[in-house]
């Protein structure tokens, strides 16, 4: 389940995911399967290939891609979501859902 987000952000990132540019999504989300993570950044373009190419670079496999009908997209979680978030300076994705390293 998602949340977290406004309706005009979902939209957004549909039409730029609709028109082949890499879009990202974060949103506060619950899944029985991720304990441990309270939040989900959804990396989306409908040109598979150049999503693959461009999820390459972080080590991610084109067989992880979530081959969603209308955005396919990348599900990002825990460190690689703050990595790959920080790599592109999505400051505000980081503070707004509290992705901050922890200091143990």
């Amino acid at each position: 389940m998602a949340f977290g987000i406004s309706r005009q952000e979902l939209v957004k990132w549909k039409k730029d995911v609709s028109s082949g540019e890499i879009s990202f999504l974060t949103h506060f989300w619950i899944d029985d399967r991720f304990p441990t993570s309270h939040s989900v950044t959804k990396v989306g373009c409908n040109n598979i290939e150049k999503l693959a190419n461009w999820g390459a670079q972080f080590g991610l496999k084109k067989e992880w891609i979530d081959f969603n009908e209308q955005y396919p997209h990348f599900d990002l979680l825990g460190d690689t979501q703050l990595k790959i978030l920080t790599h592109y300076g999505l400051v505000d994705h980081i503070d707004r859902f509290k992705l901050h390293k922890k200091n143990d």
